[in-house]
């Protein structure tokens, strides 16, 4: 039944009504499939990617360091027991030359407590101990923000290749039903024998041409499905991958002054290197907090239970509680914190430099792709102009060749040049959006897109 659908199809002569039939088909196939948009393939990939998973939970553990305990504010309590013995032999001799013997005595001993102990002054080391613990907990927030604008970049970057690399798949298949309408025309001249043979082999030549790129360009599009799969954390690669867009969609307004005021205020690379520029004068100053003396406090509760086989007591009980201050200062260790007091100020100055690198190379991403983004404006605009031309030409150009006032191979130019034209557009738009792309991303707005 199969076999006699494809050889009705393959007899037609009417092109259009062939089209029809292969559109209503091609339409039922995707409404049975999955159609995606944009909005839809970044939250997945927020939900799914296995590296988001990962930086969320060492964002978890910076989270869980961040704790008044952790920088030494609470007091360390701890319980202890314990119980021991022994098992002696007493020889005694006494003046008036007697003596005793007192063998296999038996002496336990046993022993609890709950002790506490807490730093009551440490030169302000534990204030900002926490301090410190709350930068890297914002680092840990903005590394995981960090990855999450990269996926989303790479995802938005992927999903519009794989439009483009769709609308190249499209314009192929045009050029094919181009070259399978000249071979019908070809073949129509050949058969009442106003065309030589020659001109219909040449037509099938270009025809077959037409469908390797074709094929190959199939190739492309699925490498493409894969990959945009893979960024989503799909585990299923195989199978029919849909997108809702069919053109990509280019912001031309926008503004450098504006972009470098948010890549100021937001961009993520800056932010960390801002808290890491922090993180190095705290630890500077816990390093100085050691000059200053230290005060703890102390106290306990304990119990202690004695037992002797021997002498005047049967047991003896030691209960009660104890408590103290202790105060100290360290007076010379070698001149060790002065080294690293001096290593400390040398990694001030390397985060000052290490922040000034990042801003110099944001700025300059900043400038470099701005100019990318405006050119590739202009040759949008001209490839535009370019491919109406084109397809104007084309039109007048078959006109012509049906009526035998063109040759084939001036019509092939003439394809092609449609072709070309059609390509450079679909790259022209692709290489703007992913300039609009990376100018959202430094900027810190990529997040814009969902």
């Amino acid at each position: 039944m199969i076999y006699r659908v494809f050889k009705i199809i393959a007899s037609l002569k009417n092109l259009k009504f062939f089209l029809l039939i292969f559109l209503v088909i091609a339409t039922s196939t995707i409404r049975a499939q999955d159609v995606y948009d944009l909005k839809q393939c970044i939250t997945i990939a927020l939900e799914q990617n296995y590296g988001i998973k990962l930086i969320r939970n060492q964002e978890k553990i910076a989270d869980n360091n961040f704790s008044r305990g952790n920088a030494g504010f609470f007091p360390v309590i701890t319980a202890t027991s314990g119980t021991d013995g022994s098992l002696l032999t007493t020889e005694q001799s006494l003046r008036d030359g007697s003596s005793s013997i007192n063998s296999g005595v038996f002496n336990p001993s046993a022993d609890a407590g709950i002790n506490l102990s807490m730093n009551l002054f440490r030169g302000f080391q534990v204030q900002t101990t926490y301090q410190k613990l709350n930068e890297l907990k914002q680092i840990g927030e903005l590394n995981t923000q960090m990855a999450i604008e990269n996926l989303v970049s790479s995802i938005i970057s992927e999903y519009y290749y794989f439009v483009q690399q769709l609308n190249l798949y499209r314009n192929l298949e045009y050029a094919v039903q181009l070259s399978r309408e000249r071979v019908r025309i070809d073949e129509e001249r050949y058969m009442l024998g106003s065309s030589s043979k020659v001109d219909l082999l040449q037509s099938i030549v270009y025809l077959n041409s037409d469908s390797s790129r074709f094929s190959k360009q199939n190739e492309v599009l699925r490498t493409s499905q894969i990959r945009l799969k893979r960024l989503m954390g799909e585990t299923q690669m195989e199978g029919e991958f849909f997108v809702k867009d069919t053109n990509i969609p280019i912001n031309p307004n926008l503004n450098y002054d504006e972009l470098f005021n948010n890549t100021l205020n937001h961009n993520t690379a800056l932010q960390i290197a801002a808290r890491n520029k922090t993180i190095s004068t705290l630890d500077y100053k816990i390093i100085s907090s050691r000059s200053y003396p230290y005060l703890d406090f102390i106290a306990g509760y304990n119990y202690t239970y004695y037992g002797y086989e021997t002498g005047v007591m049967k047991n003896q009980q030691v209960y009660g509680i104890n408590y103290g201050l202790s105060m100290g200062m360290k007076l010379f260790d070698g001149f060790a914190q002065r080294r690293e007091k001096t290593n400390a100020r040398l990694e001030i100055e390397n985060k000052e430099h290490n922040y000034n690198d990042v801003f110099s190379q944001i700025k300059a991403d900043l400038v470099t792709v701005y100019y990318s983004y405006q050119n590739n404006l202009k040759l949008l605009a001209l490839e535009q102009q370019n491919l109406a031309v084109a397809r104007e030409n084309l039109e007048i150009a078959l006109e012509r060749y049906k009526l035998g006032n063109l040759s084939g191979l001036e019509l092939r130019e003439v394809q092609k040049s449609l072709l070309d034209a059609e390509e450079r557009l679909i790259s022209v738009k692709y290489q703007t959006k992913l300039a609009e792309i990376s100018l959202s991303q430094i900027s810190g707005k990529i997040m814009d897109y969902l």
